[in-house]
C-alpha cells in the first residue's frame, strides 16, 4: 500500500484498476467491506468508505442484502475521469518541462510516437 494516499483511496482505486483491466465488468460482485477490512487489516469503515465512494461516482450499485456490484458505464466513467485528470494535472507539467528543455513540438511528437506502442 501507498502510505501517501489513504486507504479508502487505494481501495476506490483498487478497485477502478479491475474495471478497466476487465478482471471486474458489468454486474460483477466486488469484496465487500468487510472483505476489504480483513484482507487489508483496515476498520470496515474505512473500507465502506472506498467502496461508498464508487456508489456516488456511479461506478458500483448495491443490492440490498447482496453486496455491491459494477455498473455497466463503470469502465466509461473511470476512464473519463482519469482522461480529465490526466489533462489537468499531468500534461500542463510534462508539457512545460518539454518547453523548459527547448524541445520542439515535433521532436516531443516523434518521442511519443516511438514510445507508445499502442496501435491506434
Amino acid at each position: 500500500m501507498d502510505s501517501n494516499i489513504p486507504i479508502y483511496l487505494q481501495i476506490s482505486q483498487f478497485i477502478e484498476n479491475e474495471i478497466i483491466s476487465n478482471r471486474l465488468v458489468t454486474d460483477d460482485k466486488v469484496p465487500s467491506m468487510n472483505e476489504f477490512s480483513k484482507s487489508m487489516n483496515v476498520n470496515p469503515a474505512t473500507a465502506g468508505k472506498g467502496l461508498n465512494e464508487l456508489v456516488a461516482q456511479g461506478i458500483l450499485y448495491k443490492k440490498r442484502g447482496l453486496g455491491m456490484f459494477v455498473t455497466e458505464e463503470a469502465k466509461t466513467i473511470i476512464v473519463n475521469q482519469r482522461k480529465d485528470d490526466f489533462t489537468k494535472n499531468l500534461l500542463p507539467d510534462f508539457l512545460n518541462e518539454a518547453k523548459q528543455l527547448k524541445i520542439t513540438k515535433d521532436e516531443l511528437l516523434e518521442m511519443i510516437r516511438s514510445d507508445y506502442n499502442v496501435e491506434a
